[in-house]
Parts: C-alpha cells; sequence; structure tokens
C-alpha cells in the first residue's frame, strides 16, 4: 500500500520557526514531525511513501533522500508553478495510485492505529474514509457528524465558535480508492473538506469515519508546538526517540557531557555533542537539541532549544523555543511562550516577555527589555476579528499602533487608489483610533472618504452612494463600555464576509503590508451633504403623509450616546413634537445602572407630558428601547413580536429574518398574515446578508429586540432612528396605540433563557453529547444545538461566541414546559461540564518528579 505525505505547508502561523524551514522538518523532539509520520506508516507496513512538497522543498529532499537510511521507498512530486491544494497535489500524481492509498498530513504528531483504519475502510467497501478525533476545542478544524454505521452525514470546516455541532474533527488523514480522483478537475486548485468530499456527499459515494482512539495534535499554532513536545516526553504519545535512555525519564545522545552538579527533574531530552555546565537545573518537559552549550548555573525550566545553540550562565529560561544557531547571553532571560528565531543574538542580562517573537537574524542589545515582537509588532493574537468586528481594550488593546498597522493590512487587500469610507463616535478615543486607521490606509495608496462622528445607520446608508470599495466604523462597544468595536463594512453597508475578514487578518499577520511612494500616499476628503443623503433615503422609505397627519409626541433619550442626531429635525420638518432628552455627548459610556435610571426617567417624561410613546437610543443609533403611553417599557421578545407584528400587518406575505433564539411568537403572528420567518445565526452579519434583496428579495424586517432592527429597503443595518419613524407612520396608519398591540395582539409564548459558565474545551464535546443524544429529526443545527418537540416548544443550547459560556433558552405556549424543560438542559448541561472537567482534570494531573 502506498501513502501520499502531504509536506508541501509553509507554516506561517509557526513563524519565525519556519521562515526558513517547512513545516514537516519543524523538529519534534529533536526529530522532524515528517520523521515521525514517516516512522508512523512504517510501524504499519507502509513503505512506499509518496511526497508532496511546495515551500523549500530542497530542505525536504536533503534530508530524507531516497528515504533508504529512514527504512521507506520514498518519491517526491513537486508543486512547481503554483500550489494545487490539498486534493490538487494528489490529482496530479493520480498515474502513481493504481489501488487503495493513504493520505496523511506531514505536520501532525500522532500515534494512530493505521492499521485498524485501512482494516475499517476494506470492511466499510467504501470509497473514501476519513480518520476522525476528538478534541476539546474544534474551531480550528473541520468538525463531522456520522450516523450509528459510522457513514458520514454533514461536516462543516472550521466553524465558528456558535456554528460547532460535535468535537469529532478531521484529522487529514484519509485512506481512499482511486477512483475519487476521478471527480476532481486536472492542474487545478482544490481541496479534499472544500471540494472532494462535499461533492462524495452529493453524489451519495460511500464516505465513511473511522473515529481513532490514541493521540493527535495538528501542530497548527506555537502553543500547539510547545504542546506536542511535553506530550511526547510524558509519554502520551508514542514516538521514536532518536536516543537511548541513560536513566529512568531522561534520553542522551552520544558524546555528551553534563557537569556531575547538575540537577535534571526528568522527563528531560538532550541531544548529541551537548556541553553543560556545573550547577545548571534542568526542569521536566525540557528539550535540547544537538551541540547545544549551556553555561554554568542556568536555569531551563521546560524550554524548547533547537540546535546549535549557545546558552550563557545564569541565563533563565522559561516555556520558549530558542532557535538553531541562536546565542543567548549571560543573565538574560527568555520568557513564557517567546520564540526566538534562528541565528540571533539575545545580549547580556536583556529580557524578552512572554509570547514575544523574534524573527531570525535579528539582535537584542543588552540589558534591553523587549515586549514588542521584534521589526513586524505585536501578533500574539490568533484572530483579529469577533462575531462582530475588532474588539479590545481602549488603548490598551486598541492602540494607535495596532490601529495603524490594521488599517494598512486592510488597504493592502485593495487596490492601491482605492476609496475608503470612515466614521466613527464622538469619544476623543474612537477619534484617535479613527485618525491611526487613516494613516495605515494612506500609507498603502488607499483614498479616504472621511464622515467623521456620524451614527453608523447613517454611514451605511451613505456607502453605497460614495462609490468606495467599503468602509469603518469606530465606537465604544455597545455592551462593554471599556472596549472599542470597529466595525469594517462592504461597499453595500453589509459588515464583510468573513472570506475577506481572513484576507485581512493574513495581511496583518503575515506583514504582508503594501508600501507605496511618495507620490501615491492617499489623501482624505470630507464628503458634503451626507446628512440630506440619508434624510431623503429616509423620506423616500416613509408614509411621509401619515406621519404629517399624525400629530405625534414622542420624547426620545439619546442617553449621551448618539452622534449625530439628525431624527428630531427630521420629525419636525413632518409635522412631529419630538422632545430630547440627554442629547449632549459624553467622553465615556453610560453603564447599565444609569442606563435603566435614564429608562424610567424616561418613563416619567413620557407619562407627563401624555406623549405618544417614548424611545431611549443606545448603540450610536442602532438599538433602542420603546415605552408606551403608560411609562411601561417594551424591550427583548416583546419589542421583537412587536415590530413584527406592525410590520406585518403592514405587509401582509412578507417575509421577517430573526435570529435562532428568539420567540416563537413570530411564527405564530406570520401565520396569521400568511408570512415567512427565516431564523439566522445569532450574529448581526448573519441578520444583514440574510436581510439583502439579493439573497431574500421579500425581506420587510429583520433583526430583534436586543440586536435592533433593518430595514433593507432604507439600508442593510440596524437603524433605531428609522425604525421610530416607522412605528409612528405604523401606529398612525393602523389607528393604534403600543399598549392595544401589545394587550391585545401578541402571542401569550413563554420564552425564557438561563446562561451557564463553560470552559472552551468542553463546548464541542457538550455540542457533540447533545446531537447524540436526540433523535436527528428533532434538531436544528443552524447555530448551536435546537432540540424541537411538539408545537411550538422548543429548547436551543446556544456556546456564546466571545465568552466561555453556553445560553440556554425555552419556548412554548406552557409556562409550565419551560420552567421543567429549562431546570432539566440546565441540569443536563451542567453535569456533562461536570464530568468532563473531572476527566481532564485527572487526565491532567500532576506526575510525580525526581532529581537525577
Amino acid at each position: 500500500m502506498r501513502a501520499v505525505l502531504m509536506a508541501g505547508g509553509s507554516g506561517t502561523r509557526l513563524r519565525p520557526l519556519t521562515c526558513d524551514l517547512p513545516k514537516p522538518m519543524v523538529p519534534i523532539l529533536n526529530r522532524p514531525i515528517a520523521e515521525h509520520i514517516t516512522n508512523l506508516l512504517k510501524r504499519h507496513q507502509i513503505t512506499e511513501v509518496i511526497a508532496t512538497l511546495h515551500y523549500l522543498p530542497e530542505v525536504i529532499r536533503d534530508y530524507f533522500q531516497d528515504g533508504t537510511d529512514f527504512g521507506v521507498d520514498l518519491i517526491y512530486a513537486v508543486e512547481e508553478d503554483q500550489p494545487l491544494g490539498t486534493a490538487g497535489c494528489v490529482k496530479n500524481i493520480a498515474e502513481l495510485l493504481n489501488e487503495t492509498f493513504l493520505v496523511i498530513s506531514g505536520d501532525s504528531v500522532t500515534d494512530f492505529d493505521l492499521t485498524a483504519a485501512i482494516e475499517f475502510h476494506k470492511r466499510k467497501q467504501a470509497k473514501a474514509t476519513l480518520v476522525l478525533t476528538r478534541v476539546p476545542n474544534p474551531i480550528e478544524f473541520g468538525v463531522v457528524i456520522t450516523d450509528e454505521d459510522y457513514r458520514i452525514r454533514r461536516f462543516l470546516e472550521k466553524p465558528s465558535t456558535s456554528e460547532i455541532f460535535s468535537d469529532t474533527v478531521n484529522t487529514g488523514i484519509y485512506i481512499l480508492e482511486p477512483s475519487v480522483l476521478e471527480y476532481l478537475p486536472a492542474n487545478q486548485e482544490s481541496d479534499f473538506s472544500k471540494d472532494l468530499f462535499p461533492l462524495l456527499l452529493e453524489k451519495g459515494e460511500p464516505m465513511y469515519g473511522y473515529i481513532a482512539q490514541g493521540y493527535w495534535c495538528d501542530v497548527g499554532h506555537l502553543d500547539a508546538y510547545r504542546e506536542s513536545q511535553y506530550d511526547g516526553l510524558f509519554g502520551k504519545v508514542k514516538l521514536d526517540f532518536a536516543y537511548t535512555e541513560t536513566k529512568p525519564g531522561i534520553w542522551e545522545g552520544q558524546n555528551t557531557y553534563i557537569d556531575p552538579s547538575v540537577e535534571i527533574c526528568p522527563p528531560v531530552l538532550i541531544g548529541s555533542n551537548c556541553r553543560i555546565g556545573p550547577r545548571v537545573r534542568i526542569d521536566a518537559g525540557t528539550v535540547i537539541g544537538d551541540n547545544v552549550t549551556i553555561g554554568a548555573d542556568a536555569d531551563l525550566k521546560r524550554p524548547i532549544i533547537w540546535n546549535g545553540a549557545i546558552i550563557g550562565e545564569d541565563a533563565e529560561l522559561r516555556a520558549c523555543v530558542i532557535g538553531r544557531g541562536t546565542r543567548v547571553d549571560r543573565r538574560a532571560q527568555v520568557l513564557e511562550g517567546a520564540v526566538v528565531g534562528s541565528l540571533s543574538t539575545v545580549g547580556e542580562e536583556a529580557q524578552i516577555s512572554p509570547n514575544v517573537r523574534v524573527w531570525p537574524s535579528k539582535q537584542i542589545e543588552s540589558g534591553a527589555i523587549l515586549n514588542i515582537n521584534l521589526i513586524w509588532g505585536q501578533t500574539a493574537q490568533r484572530n483579529l476579528f469577533g462575531q462582530r468586528g475588532v474588539t479590545g481594550l481602549a488603548n490598551i488593546d486598541i492602540t494607535p499602533e495596532f490601529a495603524v498597522k490594521l488599517g494598512a493590512a486592510y488597504g493592502s487587500t485593495l487596490k492601491p487608489g482605492s476609496q475608503v469610507m470612515i466614521s466613527r463616535d464622538q469619544r476623543s478615543i474612537s477619534r484617535m483610533v479613527t485618525r491611526s486607521l487613516i494613516a495605515g490606509l494612506m500609507s498603502v495608496g488607499v483614498n479616504i472618504q472621511n464622515l467623521d462622528a456620524t451614527a453608523i445607520p447613517m454611514s451605511r446608508t451613505v456607502v453605497p452612494t460614495l462609490g468606495v470599495a467599503g468602509g469603518i466604523h469606530v465606537r465604544l462597544h455597545p455592551d462593554r463600555p471599556d472596549y472599542l468595536l470597529i466595525e469594517f463594512i462592504d461597499n453595500k453597508g453589509v459588515n464583510i464576509s468573513k472570506a475577506l475578514e481572513k484576507k485581512i487578518e493574513g495581511a496583518y499577520f503575515k506583514e504582508d503590508l503594501r508600501r507605496v511612494q511618495i507620490h501615491e500616499i492617499g489623501n482624505v476628503v470630507y464628503p458634503i451633504q451626507m446628512i440630506d443623503t440619508y434624510c431623503n433615503a429616509f423620506e423616500k422609505n416613509l408614509n411621509v403623509e401619515a406621519i404629517r397627519h399624525s400629530n405625534s409626541k414622542v420624547v426620545i433619550d439619546y442617553t449621551y450616546a448618539v452622534s449625530g442626531a439628525v431624527l428630531p429635525q427630521l420629525l419636525a420638518k413632518f409635522g412631529c413634537d419630538a422632545v430630547v432628552l440627554n442629547a449632549s455627548l459624553k467622553q465615556t459610556a453610560v453603564s447599565s445602572v444609569e442606563k435603566e435610571a435614564l429608562l424610567q426617567q424616561l418613563g416619567h417624561v413620557v407619562e407627563a407630558l401624555r406623549a405618544t410613546f417614548g424611545v431611549q437610543v443606545s448603540a450610536n443609533g442602532e438599538q433602542l428601547i420603546l415605552v408606551d403611553k403608560l411609562g411601561t417599557p417594551i424591550r427583548g421578545e416583546m419589542l421583537t413580536a412587536l415590530m413584527v407584528n406592525m410590520i406585518l400587518t403592514a405587509h401582509p406575505r412578507g417575509t421577517v429574518v430573526v435570529p435562532i433564539h428568539t420567540s416563537s411568537a413570530v411564527e405564530q403572528i406570520a401565520r396569521r398574515h400568511d408570512g415567512k420567518v427565516i431564523r439566522t445565526k445569532a450574529s448581526p452579519t448573519a441578520l444583514m446578508e440574510a436581510s439583502l434583496p439579493s439573497a431574500n428579495p421579500n425581506v420587510v424586517l429583520a433583526g430583534s429586540g436586543d440586536m435592533g432592527f433593518i430595514f433593507p429597503q432604507l439600508h442593510p443595518g440596524f437603524d433605531a432612528m428609522f425604525c421610530i419613524a416607522k412605528v409612528i407612520e405604523m401606529l398612525t396608519v393602523q389607528e393604534r396605540s403600543l399598549a392595544s398591540i401589545r394587550d391585545d395582539d401578541l402571542p401569550q409564548v413563554s420564552h425564557r433563557s438561563y446562561t451557564v459558565r463553560c470552559p472552551w474545551t468542553v463546548k464541542g464535546a457538550l455540542m457533540r453529547h447533545l446531537v447524540e443524544t436526540h433523535n436527528e429529526e428533532n434538531l436544528e443545527l443552524v447555530d448551536g444545538v435546537k432540540i424541537r418537540f411538539e408545537d411550538d416548544n422548543w429548547i436551543l443550547i446556544l456556546p456564546d461566541a466571545g465568552e466561555p459560556l453556553v445560553h440556554l433558552f425555552a419556548n412554548s405556549n406552557d409556562r409550565n414546559w419551560v420552567d421543567d424543560s429549562l431546570r432539566e438542559y440546565r441540569t443536563r448541561v451542567q453535569s456533562f461540564i461536570e464530568q468532563q472537567q473531572g476527566v481532564e482534570a485527572y487526565s491532567n494531573s500532576p506526575r510525580q518528579s525526581i532529581v537525577s
């Protein structure tokens, strides 16, 4: 049987370790990852290996030659012109694969029983078998669901947190029949997970998942790289060591001298030709390469030291990686998670702070304290984008330096000379960050249309009229007053796609930033008549005559937080009386307690003035809470149902788009009006995309009481200001009041929620457990796991996208059912979490160490 070893990876996320080394050649326990994979294949009698190469292919060929020294017959297939993808490069060597073959990644560490997997493949008579495993946090991998016969039913490539429906993931090891390659085009880039496997699923070809027992680690980032070394030393994975075990837990190469006074706490691996001086302390988990010199009194706590490094006297190394040929001088400190690239020098008494990366061949001066990545800036984060943009602590995570680089990264994904709209809220911190973003964009040749302080609904409305490639809006986070939120929007006004987010992240982390000449630097203009553009669109989509004859009086509380509050002038133009509260602008956000006090104040004012209704506007003009004429707030699920009822009364047979967790009251209301309800993921971007005319042409309303409401005919974003005017219009035309609609028209649906703390590492297992313990016909996996029962009864278990939490929602016409079901599932979820944490705590329990 032949194996295809996928060894073309460049290992971007492992930089600086992979700046001059392909990812499969990165050493684990002083042997390249690809050599460990070769040894695994050999253990299972697979000795004919075809290695597919792309990045720095000569490094791999020089090391392995024809494979004779490693007990295998090795040939190479190099992608010379362009990368062909995981499947394309295998299609390229189809003539060498005339019987069942195995595909295995050259950049993961595993001890799976490949023989058992091959036997499973043959027993099932499968065309394709994916070797699967279970991991605590599946967000970085392709998630797979199989039926009771292990036939694959569904998979999702690298899901977001809320999309996780299992913790069973694709390991990149496949057993395939040659016939499946016929589905792939020749000489074109294609991928197993994105192209071939979905097609096999669609064609009904027998495709199975073999859930392997044993160890598997995708060495995809630096944390995983270190952990795989420690797991190898502590025996969690079966690997062939390069050296002899001279004492229990101590592996030592040839011609190595260790001073008798050295303290060693096993397990430790020390290479050949090393020199370790007096009184050195070597802690458990330390890996030392070949030809390494360590000076007297050095303190090594779990570092990974590559070949040829020189460690000076009294140096301190803490769970870091020291590259090939690097010198760490006397009394220098390299702290947890730091990586020093090959052939660099760390001067005497210098300190490299935790998680800092130093690229190859750099020199750090004596006594320097390095707390940002050398030259390239700080890139410790794995992802820039969260559920609704880039967020972080104001002036701590999101600083001017960060914003300049982020702007340059975004601009580098656009053509030189492109136009970008920028707007912000009125705060000084937002102005500072916006100016930094502008500087970064200009540096890569992008021109700016600066709207300054503007409510985000106005920005979304204006963007399509400016001829820009996209836009950025900066504001304090609606839910976290000490955080900033930077939202990127496309030329239609919708939040950008995940694909574009990944491109921006790639440019940011890879330092792939364009620099232009002086005459190409972007410029800044300030569009005029922006308010007129918004007002014209506003009027065009309202029944102005109805509002003009409404004689409405509305009290608007701006909570000190809305930029460009144009609504009172618009309403005055239509003959409405608008009383404005708290319209002055504050530099800090109003706390939730203060906001509740302002809401209570608003109720009193509405009641005293006998106003038609009141409204509290927040989130820079996106969200609102209504207050009826008696001063009672209408928010959350009740506000959603009320808006849906009014809109579908005005537009029968229309479509409304709501998040997955919204009460079933919307379906009951839609049935009355022959309307349609579309449910999406619980993210703002999903709601925006689903409400676009190109996606669903008949949408008349999208959103919820918690997120805000979208009126697609105006613009594809949330707009509290237009919502207020629309409420006035509908109340006038329908001759109703908020109180009468609430009391007479809204279904009596019981809808409750509960939040449980859930570690990130347990979320995937919890979702899989729920999927496996319920009938597939009753499940809905739009976002989280929704379990349907009779009538409109359902339970939704939704992982939080940004916090270690899981939200439970229960919905029914029967309050007792809701209470009982919420209690039952809360107990189930908490019990499962406690059980998983107990298993994890046991597996990670400390081992007894000894001193040699």
